[in-house]
């Protein structure tokens, strides 16, 4: 929790400063293009190592390698004249080191608890992480207002010690008895695994249309100005989400009795896109703030019953890399959102932006899951069939 605290602090910095010394949205939704190569590449080679080796170590090299990016964030910030460029080349270099990293950590739940405990444990987690991500662009906001970006992307570095501390206290998790060594066919294989389950390739669609045109974070730093301006505000708009996810997460013990879980991220993708249309419309800041986190309890939950999915019907020698392919797909499908978003924003307007892609959010929903069958009919208790 303290780690991802200190990681959401960043993750409002970088886009506020790129805003602060450019003053454009289109360059805030350039960023977008920084993480979109590691997020779509670097998972499935995080993925492929998960499986081969020791997930436990290789968390530990790459968490230091994110450790000097977010030195260098913050030597950047300590200059005269803060470089842009600067910002885009570290925002990579991070997201490759975190997406190297990821794969092994999402794969780690079926290791430490037992299976009828995975969407329980999924959802505690949530709580943890949701109240982080929601503390830490509040924080963010604060900080950055008080102390500026350096001592901001400091404090960052600080957070750290926490996620190696809890990493180095692990057992070692040496790869499954039969596990493949690291391979382009390994690689291969599981992309091949994923192709053959429509109830995977179902989820990856749904969540991937909602995150390209519901995506409106880039948006977040000029949307601030027009309700006054300030970071404490565009802290406020990038809490949000993750505050109406906490929310969620407190009263998740129903998910774990879902059986229809394929039709619950369906209902749950389609209340995101709905809510994103309410913002878009919504004037008053207090209203955006309320829809915003219905879109993230919307959200949080369609994204606790694809992890239970995607963990349950992936057999342990193959969820490194099916959980690599879905953190790429995750975690860059946001990130072509952001450029989306940004682009159509400096086309036409804010509200059209927002308003356009919560719409296309729904109707895409629905057309994945006619064109995949599959995806109603999942029963969770018989998730190999």
């Amino acid at each position: 929790m303290i780690s991802v605290i200190g990681g959401e602090l960043t993750f409002v910095a970088i886009p506020y400063q790129v805003f602060q010394l450019t003053h454009s949205t289109l360059a805030v939704g350039l960023l977008g293009f920084c993480t979109l190569v590691p997020l779509v590449c670097v998972p499935l080679v995080g993925g492929t190592l998960a499986d081969a080796v020791d997930r436990r170590r290789l968390l530990l090299q790459t968490e230091v390698a994110f450790v000097f990016v977010s030195v260098l964030l913050a030597v950047n910030a300590a200059l005269p004249n803060p470089q842009v460029w600067a910002l885009y080349v570290l925002l990579t270099l991070g997201t490759t080191a975190f997406s190297l990293g990821t794969p092994a950590l999402r794969s780690l739940l079926p290791r430490i608890v037992p299976e009828d405990q995975i969407a329980a444990a999924s959802a505690l987690e949530g709580i943890y992480s949701n109240f982080a991500a929601a503390a830490g662009p509040v924080l963010a906001g604060v900080l950055i207002s008080i102390v500026g970006l350096t001592t901001t992307y400091l404090i960052d570095v600080g957070t750290f010690a926490a996620s190696l501390i809890a990493l180095w206290l692990l057992p070692p998790l040496p790869p499954a008895e039969g596990a493949e060594r690291a391979s382009v066919k390994a690689m291969v294989d599981g992309f091949r695994y994923v192709l053959s389950r429509p109830i995977l390739l179902g989820i990856f669609l749904v969540d991937t249309n909602a995150m390209i045109f519901g995506m409106p974070m880039a948006l977040f730093p000029a949307i601030g100005e027009h309700h006054g301006g300030g970071a404490r505000i565009v802290g406020l708009l990038y809490a949000a989400p993750y505050i109406g996810a906490l929310l969620a997460s407190l009263v998740s013990g129903w998910t774990g009795h879902v059986r229809r879980q394929g039709l619950g991220v369906v209902a749950a993708a389609s209340c995101w896109g709905i809510a994103l249309v309410l913002f878009g419309f919504a004037n008053a800041l207090w209203l955006a703030l309320v829809m915003l986190a219905l879109a993230g309890a919307a959200d949080y939950v369609s994204a606790i019953l694809r992890s239970v999915i995607v963990l349950n019907s992936t057999p342990d020698e193959m969820r490194g890399r099916v959980t690599g392919i879905e953190f790429a797909q995750v975690a860059s499908a946001p990130s072509l959102g952001n450029v989306e978003a940004g682009a159509v924003a400096a086309a036409t307007s804010i509200r059209f932006s927002i308003v356009s892609g919560g719409i296309l959010s729904v109707v895409g929903t629905v057309l994945v899951a006619a064109a995949v069958p599959a995806l109603l009919r999942y029963d969770a208790r018989e998730p190999d069939a």
